[in-house]
C-alpha cells in the first residue's frame, strides 16, 4: 500500500519536560509538555521539589517564630508576607498600631514591591533575549537593597515586622536615601520603556499572546498583576486597605487585554503607583512608638482569624485556627503563585514552547511560595 504525503509528515504528540533545573522556570518547577511539533497541546506544573513543609512547622513554633519563615516562602515580598502574620496576631488580640508603624511599613511594602518587580522586569527580558534588562534591574534594584540593609540588617528576608510594630526604628537619614532613590528611579524607569517595552520584537512576542479572559482569571482564583492584566479588579489595598493605604489615593493598575504584554505593563505602571504612594508618605512619617509592649509569649484567643494582603505578586492570606495556646492548631497560607500557575495551561494551550517562556516570565513565580 502506497503511503500518502500526509501519511509520510504525520506528527505525533509526545512528552518533554521543562525544568525543574530550567531557567524559564524561575526555580525549581517541572513542567511536563504535552505536544504536536512546536505547538503546545497540555502544561501539566509538577510540584515538590523545594517542599520544606513551612506550615507544619508553623503548628509547632510560637506567633513571633511564624513571622521570620514567612519570608522563605516568596523572598521576594518578604516585607509584606511578614506583616501579613503580624497583621493577623494584632487584629486578633485588637492591637492598635502607632501610626509611625503603618506608614513605615508601607514604604517599607512599596520599596519591596518595586525590588520585586525590577528583578522580575530584568528576568523578563532575559528571558525573551534580551540580556542588557538584568544589568539595568539588577542596578536599581541594589539600591533598595542598601536601604533595607541599613534599616534592619537584611537584603532579602527581612524579618523586620514583629507582632506589635517594628524590630527597629528607622535611622536619621532614611527619608533622605529614600527620596534620593526615588529621583533616580524616577529617570531610570522611562528607559525601560525604551530598552524593552517599544522594542518591536519584545511586542511582537508578547502582544496576543497568553490570553486570559477576566473570567477565567477569577475562576482561576489569579490575583495580583496576573489578574489585574485580564481587566480583574483584585488589589487588596484598595478591597480591603490595611496600614497606611486606608488614607492612601491611589490608582489600581488595570488592563483589559488579558495578554503577556497587558500582564507586562501592569508591572511597569505600578512601579510609577509604588513611587507615588511612597513620595505622599515619606515626609509625614508620624512621630511616635516603633513597636508597642507585647507579652513575651503571645497567645491568641480560641477561634479562627484570617488576615490578607496585596504582595508583588497578589493575595496573600493566612487563616489561623487557634486553641488558645502560644502556637497555631492549624496554619494555612493562600500564596497568589498558586493559583496564577494553575490558570498557565488555559493561556498557553494552541501556543509554541518560545511563547511558554514568555507567558511563563509574566507569572512572575517564585516557586518556594507555591511549594511550601
Amino acid at each position: 500500500m502506497t503511503n500518502t504525503i500526509s501519511d509520510r509528515f504525520k506528527t505525533e504528540e509526545y512528552f518533554i519536560n521543562m525544568g525543574p533545573q530550567h531557567p524559564a522556570t524561575h526555580g525549581v518547577l517541572r513542567l511536563i509538555l504535552t505536544i504536536d511539533g512546536e505547538i503546545i497541546k497540555n502544561v501539566e506544573p509538577d510540584l515538590g521539589y523545594i517542599h520544606r513543609s513551612i506550615e507544619k512547622m508553623s503548628e509547632r513554633d510560637s506567633y513571633q517564630q511564624i513571622v521570620h519563615l514567612t519570608d522563605r516562602m516568596d523572598y521576594l515580598s518578604a516585607h509584606m508576607n511578614n506583616e501579613a502574620v503580624c497583621l493577623l496576631v494584632e487584629n486578633a488580640l485588637e492591637m492598635e498600631m502607632p501610626e509611625r508603624v503603618k506608614v513605615i511599613r508601607t514604604i517599607m511594602a512599596e520599596l519591596t514591591r518595586i525590588a520585586s518587580h525590577l528583578l522580575w522586569w530584568g528576568v523578563m527580558g532575559m528571558d525573551v533575549g534580551a540580556l542588557t534588562t538584568f544589568m539595568y534591574g539588577f542596578r536599581d534594584r541594589e539600591l533598595i537593597n542598601d536601604i533595607f540593609e541599613e534599616t534592619c540588617g537584611a537584603r532579602l528576608t527581612m524579618n523586620y515586622n514583629i507582632p506589635g510594630g517594628l524590630m527597629f526604628d528607622i535611622l536619621p537619614n532614611f527619608q533622605q536615601r529614600v527620596k534620593d532613590f526615588l529621583t533616580h528611579f524616577k529617570t531610570k524607569l522611562p528607559e525601560y520603556d525604551t530598552l524593552l517595552t517599544n522594542n518591536v520584537i519584545f511586542q511582537k512576542r508578547t502582544k496576543g499572546v497568553g490570553y486570559l479572559s477576566m473570567e477565567d482569571a477569577i475562576s482561576f482564583g489569579t490575583s495580583g498583576p496576573v489578574g489585574r492584566g485580564s481587566g480583574y479588579s483584585c488589589d487588596v489595598r484598595k478591597h480591603h486597605p490595611y496600614s497606611a493605604y486606608t488614607n492612601i489615593d491611589f490608582k489600581e493598575v488595570i488592563r483589559t487585554e488579558g495578554d503577556t504584554l497587558a500582564r507586562y505593563e501592569v508591572r511597569i505602571q505600578e512601579m510609577w503607583e509604588s513611587i507615588a504612594i511612597i513620595e505622599n508618605l515619606i515626609d509625614n512619617i508620624p512621630e511616635g512608638d516603633f513597636k508597642v509592649a507585647t507579652k513575651a509569649v503571645i497567645k491568641l484567643p480560641k477561634g479562627e482569624f484570617y488576615q490578607k494582603v496585596e504582595t508583588a505578586r497578589g493575595e496573600l492570606g493566612v487563616f489561623v485556627v487557634s486553641t488558645g495556646t502560644k502556637n497555631p492548631y492549624r496554619i494555612k497560607f493562600r500564596s497568589p503563585g498558586f493559583s496564577n500557575l494553575s490558570a498557565l495551561n488555559k493561556m498557553i494551550v494552541g501556543g509554541k514552547i518560545g511563547d511558554l517562556v514568555a507567558v511563563t516570565s509574566t507569572l512572575d513565580l517564585v516557586i518556594p511560595d507555591i511549594d511550601r
